[in-house]
């Protein structure tokens, strides 16, 4: 039956008080978080012998999480739904891989060669992003299945694609977004190449979808899919458009995060993106997004992409090789996950 204006209404009202007391918890949690994190700094600052707090060093996390913290962007949209999204590993591979090709293609070069390949590798994200949400909105499968389907069929269409081999790009109008720097003359005093132009995409992202999901109809829309879905359909809101538009969110996001890697890398390869689904997932938990959806926030996305990049980085900086690195991450996601559902039990009481 259709609602009325005033329905909607009382339930946005709802849906934005929930979400006040929501962003007050989430800042005296962020703050929590930030203390934590700046005293991690020091004491792997003093351990590693001042070799983490140096310029170069933090410019090197900062490039290091741009391309797991977009994809998470996309991931917190997904999961604020309840849903998930296991597919967006898979699509970078897929997305470097067409976009290299097309890239290779065409005659010309400059500028107007990256927005094309850009749009292509979105038509393929988003559309990819569009073929999850059809059996979730239309025959409520769960998310997990679909997506599982779909990081299969993309990496396996990205490796016949590609012959088994990354695809060189033989344009070199890339290397400016993968390798390439701004504001160098005032980095110049710090013995700094200056700040990589893919962390300013990234910064662009999250700015962009930060106001997306915090200021737009189409955020409270998503928060109030992902607190009560049936309510929200009572209440007129179109939860089969608004859950398609999240995953084209992430299937988009998977895209950036493929062109920014064949830019750096000079090549799009079916194998890129291996893991970083699991990654991505980590930095929403962690940055305390709950995984039952209704809850989350941008800003700690960032913050738990942040950490787990400091995590990775401290671990090799004092020499932990790669598996102990693995168990550490997965502690950090399990303890991230108890903390939220002792934190549900609590406020139940």
């Amino acid at each position: 039956m259709e609602q009325t204006p005033n329905v909607k209404a009382s339930l946005e009202q709802q849906t934005e008080a929930a979400r006040s007391a929501e962003r007050r918890t989430f800042l005296v949690r962020a703050a929590a978080a930030l203390v934590g994190l700046v005293a991690l700094v020091v004491v792997v600052d003093v351990l590693t012998h001042g070799n983490f707090l140096t310029a170069g060093n933090l410019t090197n996390v900062l490039r290091q999480i741009t391309y797991n913290a977009i994809l998470a962007v996309g991931q917190t949209f997904v999961i604020i739904t309840a849903g998930i999204d296991l597919s967006v590993g898979s699509l970078i591979e897929l997305t470097g891989v067409v976009m290299a090709t097309f890239a290779n293609a065409m005659p010309f070069g400059g500028f107007g060669l990256i927005v094309a390949t850009l749009c292509v590798g979105l038509a393929v994200g988003c559309g990819a992003g569009f073929v999850n949400a059809v059996p979730v909105v239309r025959l409520n499968l769960p998310p997990f299945i679909t997506t599982l389907a779909m990081m299969l069929m993309a990496r396996g269409l990205a490796f016949k694609l590609a012959h088994g081999q990354p695809v060189p790009v033989r344009s070199d109008a890339f290397e400016s977004i993968g390798t390439g720097y701004v504001l160098s003359g005032l980095m110049a005093p710090l013995h700094l190449p200056g700040i990589p132009i893919a962390v300013l995409w990234m910064a662009a992202i999250f700015i962009v979808f930060g106001v997306l999901l915090a200021r737009t109809r189409f955020g409270r829309y998503v928060y109030a899919i992902g607190g009560n879905e049936e309510a929200a359909r009572l209440a007129g809101i179109n939860v089969a458009a608004v859950k398609t538009a999240v995953y084209m969110i992430s299937g988009g996001c998977a895209a950036v995060s493929g062109l920014l890697l064949m830019s750096r890398f000079s090549s799009g390869s079916p194998q890129t993106g291996i893991g970083t689904e699991l990654q991505s997932i980590a930095a929403v938990v962690v940055g305390g997004t709950s995984l039952m959806g209704g809850r989350g926030a941008i800003v700690g996305t960032f913050l738990g992409a942040l950490l787990i990049g400091v995590l990775n980085n401290v671990m090799n900086l004092i020499g932990i090789e790669s598996y102990t690195q693995d168990i550490v991450l997965g502690v950090v996601i399990l303890l991230a996950v108890v903390l939220d559902e002792l934190r549900k039990r609590y406020l139940a009481r």
